[in-house]
């Protein structure tokens, strides 16, 4: 429709939506004029139809399904993981579990394959995922890979006649387009929501490490997780992850995970079942006001080098400590925390070109970023209990907030610590109570294969034992 028709018919749209609310609240002996004033409204409105997003979402909704998943939780308990405790009141030697369901939503991306979008927390940890389609039918899906650092999982559903949403070019989305959420907030059944996209290039929010997020006012709650925010062409420009609130209500501010870079992440998740990032090889801080007068600075804008890691791309490109980076690519700079996040969503071997500041002198340097390398331990190799487990070192988001050990990159459900309740994800922060500066120290202290194996587990935001 053109925008000139869009806008006359706007104030009728508006005058029909405050009718119908008003008939509402009338009581019930008024409301037949009210029906009957609806009933004699024209299809039509100087030769234009009415506006209405029911014939894009007829297209739009096919696509969008329910996520269930259910995941075994280790209850904490300090007492049960004594074996003295245990021995003295007769107690099995079992763990101690809970079941915690989660309902979030997704999109179907690719109808053939039966590819389906959502968030990682939807399905984080889950042992049992079922995906509820549009026409009612439920099927049992599994995890092609997640990515904590994004928020993003891909899972793969085996279901025909299934309906793919098309994917939008989110860099051209922009500030004031409408934009529509759908998923299934709070387990109502699938529900639409309209606003408007109020920001772009949203970060250092909390949750996942690498942000960029778009900002809506469409109402987006607890459900809508994982679920499509499209365009009114009815394609795909973002995946909802989170919303802020003080209530834990819809109050207008959601972010969506852009498109473009789902869409990057899923097709790793797909080749290779996790992400490959570039790196850099600088620590940097944000630049305050002392910074600011020794440096010379114009202005507290960029990220200041504080270390440049040996055999890095930054070394190569001549960076040194006291640098202030101001850009990256075509991006500006202005926060360690900024740079953080260009550098993880930049893809690894890309060639990019460093804006610095250096003794009150702009410089630019090329440079291409480096594939980001963890050490990986295979348990079979550390002792019998940790056999079909492999362990990897914790990547730079989770050091930065002082989080020191090992993560859980791949575990087999038939192992001896899968039974036992370690899942991937998990985080081995110490091992027989003694704290893991590293994954040197966890191989040293679960290699000396001692009798009891007692982990210290960190899985979200809970903190327990897991005994082998």
């Amino acid at each position: 429709m053109p925008r000139a028709a869009f806008r006359r018919t706007l104030p009728y749209v508006l005058l029909l939506l405050a009718g119908l609310a008003l008939g509402a609240l009338w009581p019930h002996g008024v409301r037949a004029p009210l029906r009957d004033a609806h009933a004699a409204l024209p299809a039509a409105v100087d030769g234009a139809p009415m506006p209405s997003l029911a014939p894009m979402l007829e297209r739009a909704t096919p696509a969008v399904v329910n996520i269930a998943s259910r995941a075994r939780v280790r209850v904490r308990n300090p007492y049960f993981d004594d074996p003295m405790f245990r021995r003295f009141f007769g107690m099995p030697n079992l763990p101690q579990e809970r079941v915690q369901q989660s309902l979030g939503s997704g999109v179907i991306v690719d109808a053939a394959k039966g590819y389906v979008l959502t968030n990682n927390h939807v399905v984080e940890g889950a042992d049992d995922i079922s995906v509820t389609l549009a026409d009612s039918r439920t099927v049992k899906a599994t995890i092609l890979g997640t990515d904590p650092d994004t928020d993003l999982a891909v899972l793969q559903i085996p279901a025909t006649r299934l309906t793919a949403l098309p994917i939008a070019d989110s860099g051209r989305v922009r500030v004031g387009d409408f934009v529509v959420a759908i998923g299934e907030p709070f387990g109502l059944g699938q529900t639409v929501t309209s606003g408007i996209v109020s920001a772009l290039g949203r970060s250092g929010l909390g949750g996942s490490g690498y942000q960029n997020f778009i900002q809506t006012d469409a109402s987006i709650n607890p459900g809508n997780s994982g679920g499509p925010l499209v365009n009114l062409r009815g394609e795909l420009v973002g995946i909802n992850s989170m919303i802020y609130s003080p209530s834990g209500g819809n109050v207008g501010i959601g972010f969506a995970i852009p498109s473009n870079l789902a869409l990057g992440v899923m097709r790793q998740l797909v080749a290779g079942g996790t992400v490959k990032r570039g790196v850099l090889g600088v620590e940097s801080q944000d630049v305050t006001p002392q910074l600011q007068e020794m440096l010379a600075l114009d202005d507290r804008r960029g990220a200041v080098v504080t270390r440049v890691r040996p055999n890095s791309p930054a070394e190569a490109a001549g960076l040194r400590p006291g640098d202030v980076i101001v850009s990256l690519g075509d991006s500006a700079v202005s926060s360690a925390q900024e740079l953080h996040n260009l550098e993880g969503l930049t893809p690894p071997g890309a060639r990019i070109t460093l804006g610095l500041v250096r003794d009150g002198e702009t410089l630019s340097v090329d440079t291409a970023l480096k594939v980001q390398e963890l050490r990986v331990l295979k348990g079979d190799a550390l002792d019998a209990r940790l056999a079909g487990v492999e362990f990897s070192e914790l990547g730079p988001e989770l050091r930065r907030q002082g989080i020191a050990g090992v993560g859980v990159s791949r575990i087999a459900s038939s192992s001896r610590a899968y039974t036992a309740g370690l899942r991937t994800g998990d985080v081995i922060v110490a091992v027989n109570r003694r704290d893991l500066a590293g994954a040197s120290d966890f191989e040293r202290l679960a290699s000396t294969r001692p009798r009891q194996l007692m982990l210290t587990l960190l899985r979200g935001e809970e903190a327990f034992y897991l005994l082998l």
